[in-house]
């Protein structure tokens, strides 16, 4: 009886794991069209890993060691090193979820399938403190061990990245500039890196687009550039929450209206997603006690006799 009441409980403690870490962890791909740091082309870790994890992979196995690390001013085979943060994806809308723009998930499955060299992170733990692309920049600095030796760094203004002289990029466009103008300054020695985060770029009165409309720009502007690139693209939904941007605060606090309040709270967000999943786990775990009490103690009233009487012959 104490072994299968282990068994029952071990089983719900698993389908709760479950559900928290598919809704705390997001998917990140790394790939390169025109670069690869061993013979191995394709591969998938399904291991759940920290964003200083997934940094130091992406440095070792990744080769982006020789990017971003390394100061010698030989040629390189990468004139660039881009990493978006988009805001949408989930581990668990990987492996097919209706409420996910497909464009996005189609573009990354073309990206990711076309490259010469491509890596895939299903499972990659968020932080409550931190954003991802300070967690990750900073576990990069940390892997290096002198800083980053790359000769120029950019960021967009939508990043939340503490510490650095970087260069900041002010929407699309500005990224497209710069990475035109990189393109005619940069010397074969160099490789640089720019790091772009989705949201920000349009004004308050604009309509938010989606964020495969920003990486498809992103990479378009790669693309006619003429860089020989190796991209990172990580996701970070639960950073609008924790940790919005100044602009992201000084619209919601400037358009916060009743009417909007009232708007706001029918709307169930990431914090609302996952308080929804632990009580779902929960739920589940009281129905298969109770399933389980109930068994045992209709078994425990069964009354049946431990002996009968030979029939008495007439």
């Amino acid at each position: 009886m104490g072994f299968k009441l282990f068994v029952v409980a071990m089983m719900v403690g698993f389908v709760a794991a479950a559900q928290v870490s598919s809704a705390s962890t997001v998917p990140a791909f790394l790939w390169s069209p025109g670069f690869s740091s061993n013979e191995l082309k394709e591969s998938v870790n399904y291991q759940i890993m920290s964003p200083k994890d997934l940094a130091n992979t992406v440095l070792s196995r990744g080769g982006w060691s020789d990017l971003l690390c390394s100061e010698r001013k030989n040629e390189r085979a990468v004139d660039l090193a881009i990493v978006f943060f988009g805001r949408e994806l989930h581990s668990s809308d990987v492996a097919g979820n209706k409420h996910v723009d497909p464009s996005l998930l189609n573009l990354l499955k073309a990206s990711f399938t076309s490259s010469n060299f491509s890596m895939a992170f299903p499972y990659v733990a968020t932080s409550e403190e931190e954003t991802m692309e300070n967690l990750l920049v900073s576990s990069f600095k940390e892997a290096c061990g002198h800083g980053l030796g790359v000769s120029n760094v950019a960021f967009s203004e939508s990043c939340a990245i503490e510490g650095g002289d970087f260069k900041k990029l002010a929407d699309l466009h500005s990224v497209h500039d710069h990475l035109v103008s990189r393109m005619e300054q940069r010397t074969k020695e160099e490789t640089d890196l720019v790091v772009v985060c989705h949201g920000g770029f349009q004004s308050p009165k604009e309509q938010p687009f989606p964020e495969s409309e920003s990486l498809n720009e992103v990479m378009s502007s790669v693309e006619q550039s003429g860089a020989k690139y190796a991209a990172l693209y990580v996701s970070d939904p639960f950073k609008s929450i924790h940790y919005p941007g100044y602009k992201e605060l000084e619209r919601f606090l400037a358009e916060d209206t009743p009417k909007n309040a009232s708007a706001s709270a029918q709307v169930c967000d990431e914090v609302c997603k996952l308080k929804s999943s632990l009580l779902e786990g929960v739920l589940v775990a009281i129905v298969l006690l109770l399933i389980l009490v109930s068994g045992l103690c209709c078994m425990m009233g069964i009354d049946t006799p431990t002996r009968f009487e030979a029939p008495q012959d007439n």
